[in-house]
């Protein structure tokens, strides 16, 4: 999406009626070219451009868009000192990656990207992140953590339980978190995260946690998931404002971040037991081809998985295993 097409739809954000030739002589374009930009935005999952003759180009519903401003105000002056950028983006193919290629290991700040629409967003091990344009959170934010690459091996458990608190804030309940980076209601799951860090295997390390959180997910797109999903508009009598939304999840994961330099992953465990959705419940976790069954028994200090087995009990890491439910 160029600038030209993000302008067009930022127009027709209000969901009236703009006729071609007064959009054409908004942006000092032709009918034609705005026809063209109308549809290479239709090509966009989530965006519907409707065309009627004698009233002109409309969307079915307001756009709720994303603000840059909007963000920072809602995080506060003192979370804002320690982010260095927050990049606002209409499509991306994944935050993470964005972040990941801008890093510089030199910065003590954070930086931020948020996006409307991902191209090749992606989940743990590699799995494929459903992305609509506008209607949920793709947010990431990289931070520098003088601490070793073992150090960093519970960041995920921490970044789970400030977006669990942060949604908690938000009127959100009976969420949980699943092991080791998703957050379900009700068996459904509702947002996952993804951390990816490198640098030097005793520090300093650069983070980045990649959040993906459903708004409102069209029951088409959802078709794409491969497991049960819901989103705030289902959780909640109305969704929230996106960007009070996002600047709740990136001011809780400043906060994490922060925490987590000075203090490990201790204080964010005891947390975690709020809202371990698996504790004590039998479980399979799939190592490969295999299958391992046991007791969830919590997690280990450093936020690997136990398990009690007939095998006796063992911690496993989140690169190993994935968790599922037994039946």
């Amino acid at each position: 999406m160029n600038a030209g097409e993000y302008q067009l739809l930022k127009v027709l954000g209000d969901a009236k009626f703009h006729s071609g030739e007064a959009l054409a002589g908004r942006f000092s374009v032709s009918r034609a070219a705005i026809w063209k930009r109308v549809r290479n935005l239709n090509q966009v999952p989530g965006i519907d451009i409707q065309s009627v003759r004698g009233k002109g180009y409309c969307l079915p519903a307001p756009l709720d868009l994303l603000d840059a401003d909007a963000i920072l105000a809602r995080i506060g002056p003192a979370r804002r000192s320690r982010l260095l950028k927050l990049a606002l983006l209409p499509v991306v193919p994944s935050t993470n990656e964005y972040l990941l290629n801008q890093r510089n290991p030199l910065l003590h700040s954070g930086h931020a990207c948020v996006a409307e629409h991902q191209t090749a967003g992606r989940g743990r091990r590699g799995r494929r992140w459903v992305s609509v344009f506008g209607n949920n959170v793709y947010l990431s934010l990289a931070w520098r953590f003088d601490l070793s690459m073992a150090d960093l091996a519970g960041l995920s458990i921490a970044a789970g339980v400030a977006v669990a608190r942060a949604l908690a804030a938000r009127g959100l309940r009976g969420h949980g978190l699943k092991w080791p980076n998703d957050v379900h209601v009700q068996g459904k799951k509702l947002a996952g995260i993804l951390v990816e860090a490198n640098g030097e295997m005793e520090g300093p390390c650069l983070a980045v946690i990649g959040i993906g959180l459903n708004v409102r997910l069209p029951a088409s797109a959802g078709g794409d998931i491969d497991q049960p999903w819901t989103d705030l508009a289902a959780c909640l009598a109305s969704p929230p404002d996106r960007n009070a939304l996002v600047g709740d999840l990136l001011g809780a994961l400043v906060d994490a971040c922060i925490q987590y330099q000075q203090q490990g992953l201790a204080p964010f465990l005891e947390a975690w037991k709020e809202y371990d959705i698996y504790m004590g419940k039998p479980v399979e976790l799939r190592v490969g081809d295999d299958r391992i069954t046991g007791v969830y028994a919590g997690l280990s200090d450093q936020g690997g998985l136990v398990l009690d087995s007939p095998a006796g009990r063992r911690t496993w890491y989140s690169g190993e295993v994935s968790l599922r439910s037994r039946t």
